[in-house]
């Protein structure tokens, strides 16, 4: 559930030494015995088995700590029955602590090592049945330069799978970038927690299979260092968000129990927003839903949603007047999801800020209401809501929020999301692989599910309609954005897998998959 930067993770670890008085050394042994049994457990998997020899594995071996788990996770292979052959990036004499030590077990055991040379050529990787990447770990900085270089060029191209060792070498532990060159592992053993690089793109493309394992350090531990990064599942919805992700209900209920959510969407180019909006907020169970639209579109409208009030608003968007029409509207809903297919007009920025300071309850900004936000420069200005306010930008939308490049902004998803949240007090709906939520209060949340068939027209209309449902309900605003994102992407999995392809989805398919 937890997950942590490099720097968390070395806390943790100190913590653990020093308050706890767990040995560094029994932590790297019960990291190295973790990698040994994933290795087992992947030979079986995959099958392979040779008959005329036993299975092989190298392990790369580099200097620091992450050197040592492979050396501890050798000596565990070799009891399991599997050939190791260890193979140092640098002379092993610079290992120092604890991973020289371990460098004295495996070599009082006599397993077989050498050391990599440059342009020494030699190795025979079709002699090997994988490969265990025990080169840079989670402290490594900027791209792998030198032997490691090298060395980590050549096993992506041996064709042989590759284990990496907590992180892949090469990847940035905090912010999943992929240095050049970095491993490309089939599956990565990751120790206590889950790191930030692994859960964001392209990250968690490089990393493979990724596993937990269990070394020492607790979920506690990582509460009492107050950690506040969180990877969304089932455990987190129990534990942390309080909260039961199918929603059950009482019999004794009615369509006033679950909410009233306005939803003001939808424009002669781009109605199709406001009807996906619309639809997804009632499939995700909101009793009642206000679709506010131009007048001169409701009656191509009429029936298109009949489970949806449709509200007419005199001479649309651009009159003068309409941000007034909304207001009134608002009254007695308990949620407002406002911006999908709008479009922009003249004056909107002061549209949105009227229905910002006189609406109160949840507000859900979304599409062309980011674009009005961004154009008000820094808001801080507006008035502090009563309500909670929700941001649902895709990372160009983000990007006009914070002034900052796509690029920047990708390079650093987690820490952007966070900042911005702080800084305006509201809860920001980061949309992308592994989406972000972060919360006011500096707490953030990322989202496993999905897949790149979403990335498709409409599927942002869908998910601020969920959100503004699961508002209307009374969750709170970090409630609703997570469960939300959750649920859009199982549907968007559900979808594909029934397809037996993501090529073909299209945001419609996310309500129907509910």
């Amino acid at each position: 559930m937890f997950v942590v930067t490099a720097d968390e993770m070395r806390r943790l670890d100190q913590y653990v030494i020093d308050q706890i008085g767990i040995p560094a050394i029994a932590l790297m042994e019960n990291a190295g015995a973790a990698v040994a049994r994933e290795v087992v457990a992947f030979t079986r998997e995959k099958g392979e088995k040779r008959t005329n020899r036993p299975l092989h594995w190298l392990l790369l071996i580099g200097k620091g700590n992450n050197g040592g788990d492979g050396l501890v996770a050798a000596r565990h292979l070799v009891e399991s029955g599997i050939d190791v052959t260890l193979l140092y990036a640098e002379p092993p004499e610079e290992m120092r602590g604890d991973a020289a030590r371990q460098r004295d077990a495996a070599e009082r055991l006599g397993i077989p090592a050498s050391v990599y040379g440059s342009g020494s050529g030699g190795i025979d990787w079709q002699s090997y049945d994988g490969v265990v990447d025990a080169l840079l770990g989670t402290g490594s900085r900027g791209a792998p330069r030198g032997p490691y270089a090298e060395l980590i060029r050549m096993v992506n191209d041996s064709g042989l799978p590759i284990l990496a060792v907590d992180i892949p070498s090469g990847l940035d532990a905090d912010t999943g970038r992929r240095h050049d060159p970095c491993i490309q592992a089939a599956k990565t053993i990751c120790f206590a927690f889950l790191k930030r690089g692994l859960v964001q793109s392209p990250g968690r493309e490089t990393a493979g299979e990724v596993t937990v394992a269990p070394i020492g350090i607790w979920p506690q531990h990582a509460a009492q260092l107050d950690i506040r990064c969180f990877q969304l599942g089932k455990s987190c919805f129990r534990e942390r968000l309080h909260l039961d992700p199918t929603l059950p209900r009482k019999s004794d209920t009615h369509k006033g129990t679950y909410g009233h959510l306005l939803v003001v969407a939808g424009s002669m180019q781009m109605s199709g927003a406001g009807f996906l909006c619309t639809k997804a907020a009632l499939r995700t169970g909101c009793g009642l839903a206000t679709w506010a639209v131009p007048e001169a579109l409701v009656p191509s409208l009429i029936g298109l949603v009949p489970e949806a009030i449709l509200a007419a608003i005199p001479g649309g968007w651009t009159d003068s007047s309409s941000a007034e029409s909304v207001c009134e509207l608002v009254h007695g809903r308990d949620a407002v999801v406002i911006g999908p297919g709008i479009g922009r007009f003249s004056g909107d920025t002061n549209w949105l800020r009227t229905i910002w300071e006189q609406s109160d309850c949840p507000l859900v900004l979304d599409a062309d209401a980011l674009n009005m936000l961004s154009d008000a420069a820094d808001f801080s200005g507006w008035p502090q809501r009563r309500a909670a306010t929700l941001l649902t930008p895709h990372p160009g939308e983000m990007s006009r929020l914070t002034r900052l490049s796509t690029s920047e902004l990708q390079a650093n998803r987690v820490e952007v999301a966070r900042t911005y949240a702080v800084d305006h007090q509201l809860t920001v709906v980061l949309k992308g692989a592994g989406t972000v939520v972060a919360s006011p209060d500096g707490t953030t949340y990322i989202n496993p599910t999905g897949n790149p068939g979403m990335s498709t027209g409409g599927s942002g209309d869908v998910l601020a309609g969920m959100i503004g449902s699961l508002l209307a309900q009374g969750l709170t605003a970090e409630q609703a954005a997570c469960l939300a994102v959750w649920l859009h992407g199982k549907a968007g999995d559900r979808v594909a897998a029934q397809r037996g392809t993501s090529y073909s989805l299209i945001a419609s398919d996310l309500i129907d998959a509910l």
